[in-house]
């Protein structure tokens, strides 16, 4: 384990292949031999608050992970524009791969690993797919029913919207917009990220990755679906576990420990 006083978090600006401004967190384990993770938040989150608040980047960095942990576009303190434009098919996997980029990771012979929650969970999967090569690939909070049928889990969200002001606790939304106003969610961006079309997947998509993958997720958590028929459907996977619901895994310390262990196979 790594002696956790050396451990520092920076924060890098890179630029997407469209010019939006991207910020990034880097929390490196002093190892210089420590292998690179990448760890993608999920939907009106963030990096600070998916994996860095509740200690999970420690967790991983102690166990020797350099960290590169992305702010997606609409999200945190990455760029939020308000142009359609910006807004292609399959923009979030441009963007990881630009991140990727950044930092030669898409260098031949260059080997990292990739894990992301809920809607970074379809991101990394969905860059996988389209022939990213990471040597493991951590599911997490995403079950099958999440990504064969994404348009129908994002219609939620864009209610959610455009319900932003009349929600009311007891109403379906009230708990989504209560999470978009703690997070200051940029709600005309976001609103074009769900809009956007590529972020779907094909069943037999899943056949692609060979690498090693973990579906991992919260025992009362069936927000996106079956996370056994995700694993049943994937090539080389396992599940875990881990404690709460969608909202509530996330502050669970299982959540560090599961991954720390899988990668460091």
């Amino acid at each position: 384990m790594t002696d956790s006083s050396e451990i520092h978090l920076v924060r890098d600006d890179i630029e997407a292949r469209d010019g939006t401004q991207l910020a990034v967190w880097r929390m490196d384990a002093p190892d210089p031999n420590g292998r690179t993770l990448v760890l993608v938040h999920g939907l009106f989150s963030s990096a600070e608050m998916n994996w860095i608040k509740f200690g999970h980047a420690r967790t991983l960095a102690e166990a020797g992970f350099n960290l590169i942990m992305p702010d997606l576009r609409a999200h945190g303190e990455s760029g939020a524009p308000h142009d359609p434009a910006c807004y292609p098919p399959g923009v979030l996997v441009n963007d990881l791969e630009d991140l990727l980029a950044h930092y030669a990771l898409d260098a031949e012979g260059a080997e990292y690993d990739l894990a992301g929650f809920s809607l970074g969970a379809r991101t990394v999967l969905g860059g996988a797919i389209a022939g990213l090569t990471p040597r493991r690939l951590a599911l997490v909070g995403m079950g099958l029913e999440g990504l064969l049928d994404f348009r129908r889990r994002a219609g939620f969200f864009i209610d959610a919207i455009d319900n932003f002001d009349t929600a009311k606790r007891g109403d379906d939304h009230f708990f989504a917009v209560s999470f978009m106003k703690s997070m200051k969610v940029d709600r005309v961006a976001a609103r074009l990220l769900l809009s956007s079309s590529g972020l779907a997947l094909d069943k037999a998509q899943l056949s692609v990755p060979q690498m090693p993958v973990l579906v991992l997720c919260g025992t009362e958590d069936d927000d996106n679906g079956s996370a056994e028929a995700l694993a049943e459907a994937l090539p080389d996977a396992r599940i875990a576990w881990m404690p709460g619901t969608h909202m509530t895994s996330v502050t669970e310390k299982a959540l560090g420990r599961e991954l720390a262990e899988f990668f460091s196979a």
